[in-house]
């Protein structure tokens, strides 16, 4: 969900983390996981536990003859620059854990390997695209449906009706039927962890918690901004009220919380990666165009209010929230 108003236009897309444009990075995970691969296979030549959690009763020759050319030599080739090597090890990382994903529903074993391989296979698209291509395009998150316009004249109620309909969605889609997804999965997996009850009722604290603080964002969006949180229908007006005086991403913020609040609830571990890794995609690859998406409509007021304000830890506010055109001017003082 957007975290601000705009006015019109499209800004250029952002150039995002360095590391996201650098294939020394991109090498250097390749080189990890061709380690990681070559000491998991030792593993499972002498530990039964690590053979049994992560293959179950599958064969491992096969596989190994397999996995050593495609996988871990593969990996090694790419973490000295050969993009084919790039080509070999992500396509077959994410074979191996479409297999394996289906291995461990069907059966119940291996949930350890399915797992992992699904984290090799993300992780081997992300550095081969990068390598080959040399950038991770995170501009495409803004196109299609979620490229940024500004909703359309309309009353308060309109907007906050459309806001409303929005928080609903997000939180039957995000916090309920994909956790809902992932517990099934951890449990049938048998990556399932005890939980004490004291950790659920905190959970249920910090979902109420963060819960109002995301209402009181969006309510503060669809009023002062004139618009909605989704970028397809953003305000047109710069908000800078409200929960944004405090963190300049409350919806963000209260989003992530709720997802760990609901992992917390179901004691799902699996549950609060799901939440933490959805707010690494969104600082490192949504929040770089939103925030030059802001900054190219609204100038010296956005890089202001940025500077004051931090993304993501909280600060106590002082006297009223100051106008755009406040900002404005202060942002041109401190220059």
């Amino acid at each position: 969900m957007r975290t601000h108003g705009a006015t019109s236009g499209a800004a250029a897309p952002a150039p995002g983390p360095a590391f996201l444009s650098d294939r020394r990075v991109a090498r250097a995970y390749f080189a990890l996981q061709a380690a990681v691969g070559t000491l998991w296979w030792v593993g499972v030549a002498t530990v039964p536990a690590v053979r049994s959690a992560t293959l179950g009763a599958l064969n491992p020759i096969p596989i190994f003859w397999l996995d050593l050319p495609l996988f871990v030599f593969a990996s090694a080739a790419a973490a000295l620059g050969f993009r084919a090597g790039a080509w070999i090890a992500a396509p077959w990382a994410a074979l191996v854990a479409l297999g394996m994903a289906g291995y461990a529903t069907v059966t119940g074993l291996a949930g350890w390997g399915a797992l992992l391989m699904i984290a090799a296979a993300v992780g081997s698209t992300g550095a081969a695209i990068l390598l080959i291509t040399g950038r991770i395009p995170a501009e495409l998150v803004i196109r299609g449906p979620f490229r940024f316009r500004i909703a359309a004249p309309a009353s308060p109620r309109a907007h906050r009706r459309r806001t409303a309909q929005q928080v609903a969605v997000f939180w039957l889609v995000f916090l309920a039927l994909i956790p809902a997804a992932i517990s099934l999965i951890e449990h049938r997996w048998g990556l399932a962890l005890d939980s004490p009850v004291w950790l659920r009722g905190a959970g249920l604290l910090l979902f109420a918690g963060a819960g109002v603080a995301g209402i009181w964002a969006a309510a503060t969006m669809s009023t002062r901004g004139r618009g909605t949180p989704l970028p397809a229908a953003m305000p047109a007006e710069l908000v800078i009220a409200g929960p944004y005086r405090i963190v300049r991403n409350p919806m963000a913020v209260s989003s992530l919380a709720q997802g760990a609040a609901v992992g917390l609830m179901l004691g799902s571990w699996l549950i609060v990666a799901y939440a933490i890794a959805g707010g690494l995609v969104w600082n490192f690859l949504i929040r770089p165009q939103e925030e030059a998406d802001l900054e190219a409509r609204f100038g010296a007021a956005f890089a202001a209010y940025r500077e004051r304000v931090r993304c993501w830890l909280p600060r106590v506010p002082r006297g009223g929230a100051p106008s755009a055109a406040a900002e404005a001017r202060g942002g041109r003082a401190r220059r």
